[in-house]
């Protein structure tokens, strides 16, 4: 089938929101998510749920919106021309988890569906999405497992898709100015719309119920790790390279802004403590330099 269906996609990102927070809330055994539901008035609305000053998690954030409009903001039409002129609607779950543990790495996922339409004309449409990790301090069998998952999730969709997506998220989630990466990746996809409809949103709903197949083994097996001041200071100190990439970097951030989107729903991705510090170098055969030298520098975790 090559007609979208919106209804369908919008049903599934309504349960993912309810299954990952219920999952996420479960595992941090120590507080709810709370909900804000919001009107856009352009268009559309969304509602967002925050866990804060949890048992595990400092804040975790699982957004769902639903926004549409007569014109495209000039951030996308300047990356597709085609869709000037079109009405739009777009509709996705985004979410960030920022852990206390500084040994429980933050991460980031996103599963999204775009359709723009004009009398007369083939609507265009695209499925985009996928996950990343942000370790403090790496661990190889942690980096492995994450990027297990994303390999298995990917296999039935063709040999091929893993090594491309991976690589699209090492380059996407790259600091230009810092000459860095934010983290140990995993996938990143945007502008799926081929073979047909059935095939794009099978991959996208694969993306999306696998995130956490990925991160709550992790979380598990970090939990209980004794931790200190030094740790926490790292941990807020590379904190500051998450918020860099947001606010330079991000298409969705830029995208959320230009269309009129709820303000706080799009920065609910900011860790809720950061810092920052003038020219710090990691003392040299610390836990801290081998973040630099061994885990953010892109690498193939499955290599055997």
């Amino acid at each position: 089938m090559n007609t979208p269906d919106i209804a369908r996609v919008k049903q599934f990102l309504l349960s993912l929101q309810d299954n990952i927070c219920q999952q996420l809330a479960l595992a941090d055994g120590g507080a709810q998510f709370e909900e804000d539901s919001w009107q856009r008035p352009g268009g559309g609305g969304g509602r967002s749920r925050v866990l804060r000053n949890g048992g595990l998690f400092e804040q975790a954030g699982v957004n769902f919106s639903h926004v549409h409009g007569d014109a495209m903001p000039a951030s996308a039409t300047a990356h597709r021309p085609e869709l000037a002129g079109r009405s739009f609607e777009a509709m996705g779950v985004s979410l960030v988890i920022h852990p206390e543990n500084p040994y429980i790495p933050t991460s980031h996922a996103n599963v999204r569906f775009f359709i723009a339409e004009k009398p007369g004309a083939e609507p265009v449409w695209w499925f985009g999405g996928g996950f990343d990790l942000t370790p403090y301090y790496g661990f190889a069998e942690d980096a492995q497992h994450w990027h297990q998952t994303a390999f298995n999730l990917c296999q039935p969709f063709g040999e091929a898709v893993y090594d491309r997506y991976k690589k699209w998220c090492d380059d996407y989630f790259y600091i230009k100015h810092r000459d860095e990466q934010r983290g140990i990746g995993g996938l990143f996809f945007d502008d799926l719309n081929t073979p047909d409809f059935d095939r794009c949103f099978d991959f996208m709903q694969a993306v999306g119920n696998g995130f956490l197949d990925g991160y709550l083994p992790i979380v598990e097996r970090r939990k209980a790790l004794p931790w200190g001041e030094r740790e926490r200071q790292f941990q807020l100190y590379r904190r500051g390279r998450y918020v860099e990439f947001n606010l330079v970097w991000d298409r969705g951030t830029l995208f959320g802004l230009q269309t009129g989107g709820r303000t706080e729903s799009i920065l609910m991705s900011m860790p809720p403590l950061v810092r920052w510090e003038y020219d710090y170098q990691p003392e040299a055969g610390s836990p801290e330099a081998a973040l630099y030298s061994d885990f953010l520098p892109v690498r193939d975790w499955l290599a055997k």
